[in-house]
């Protein structure tokens, strides 16, 4: 591990590793099977770029763990690539179930080469990221290799009992708050706590170690979830590249909506009419800000911010890279130190 970390150099080569387990971007008849996943990750396609590719931020993550915990962060690029095409593959599947037409300020898969496809894009990423995470092999050893395989075969089960939540919730009238957490646990804070426990691993942490980074890394994912349930109704979508709309239209229980429901009043009222319009969002959105829904989810974000950063400083990260992770917890959350 170098001690001078520069965080463009760990996104560069966490692209290249990407690139290393696509492999052979193929021609004829299956070339539009790897533009399908080149075009989802940025790479082609009108508006490729930077903004389309997305923010690298689990491999990142990753990377950065393994460093702090004091391993050399080449040896993780394997992980490294494998969590973000994970990620990548169930936003493909969660766009067609969500009925999601636009990702990243682009269509989506779906979208563009239709359902079918999607679904067979999306478990192509799955696969090849499972492929690229055997060739930790060859960076580590079969012992490291097979814990690290085991904990992200165990964050994708948890992926998808959240995603099976999120769904269920849509036909359920009010939740308790205890469920959204469930939901958002296994859907979106699981994987972030994988890629924290993955550095640890690849760096041959002791237990108690990879046990901190992983709940820092999952505690995260929770409050990252709370902020994004904030972008969901009042961000800008031509910063975010997603409609601020669709949360609302679609009927889902973030923790905005789960806190109006449960005061009660005109939004609630509202809600229990059925479907939201479209023209209807901007004057619920801000009777929810009015009733503190955003106030509220904004508390928690933060709250969960703190007992993740507590976790970090009970892992110990070693140097720059414990810095870096710190820095690019709050940057997540836009909570600049």
């Amino acid at each position: 591990m170098t001690d001078d970390l520069n965080t463009q150099e760990l996104l560069d080569a966490i692209e290249g590793e990407l690139h290393k387990s696509l492999g052979d971007q193929g021609n004829g008849e299956l070339r539009q099977y790897y533009s399908m996943l080149t075009y989802h990750l940025g790479w082609e396609g009108e508006g490729a770029g930077p903004e389309a590719r997305g923010k690298r931020v689990r491999p990142l993550l990753l990377l950065l763990t393994c460093a702090a915990a004091g391993g050399d962060w080449q040896n993780a690029l394997p992980a490294a690539a494998a969590v973000e095409l994970i990620h990548n593959f169930s936003l493909i599947h969660d766009d067609i179930q969500d009925n999601s037409p636009i990702r990243r300020g682009r269509e989506t898969v779906w979208k563009r080469w239709g359902v079918a496809q999607a679904i067979n894009a999306g478990d192509a990423m799955f696969t090849l990221a499972h492929l690229s995470l055997l060739r930790l092999e060859r960076t580590t050893s079969l012992t490291i290799t097979t814990q690290a395989a085991n904990t992200l075969q165990l964050a994708c089960l948890q992926l998808t009992k959240g995603q099976y939540l999120d769904l269920e919730f849509e036909t359920q009238a009010q939740l308790p708050m205890k469920a959204y957490w469930q939901m958002v646990g296994g859907k979106t804070a699981a994987l972030l706590g994988a890629c924290t426990e993955l550095g640890a691993i690849v760096a041959n942490a002791p237990q108690s170690r990879r046990e901190a980074f992983r709940d820092f890394g999952y505690r995260l994912g929770l409050a990252f979830q709370a902020q994004d349930d904030i972008l969901g109704i009042w961000g800008d979508a031509a910063l975010t590249g997603k409609s601020n709309e669709s949360d609302l239209i679609a009927g889902k229980k973030s923790l905005p909506v789960i806190y109006g429901l449960e005061q009660e009043g005109p939004f609630a009222a509202r809600w229990a009419h059925g479907p939201i319009q479209p023209q209807e969002t901007k004057a619920l959105a801000d009777q929810l800000e009015n009733e503190g829904a955003h106030t509220y989810t904004q508390e928690s974000a933060s709250k969960m911010t703190e007992q993740a950063l507590q976790s970090l400083s009970e892992a110990n990260p070693q140097g720059q890279a414990g810095e870096i992770l710190i820095s690019l917890a709050n940057r997540l959350l836009r909570r600049e130190v």
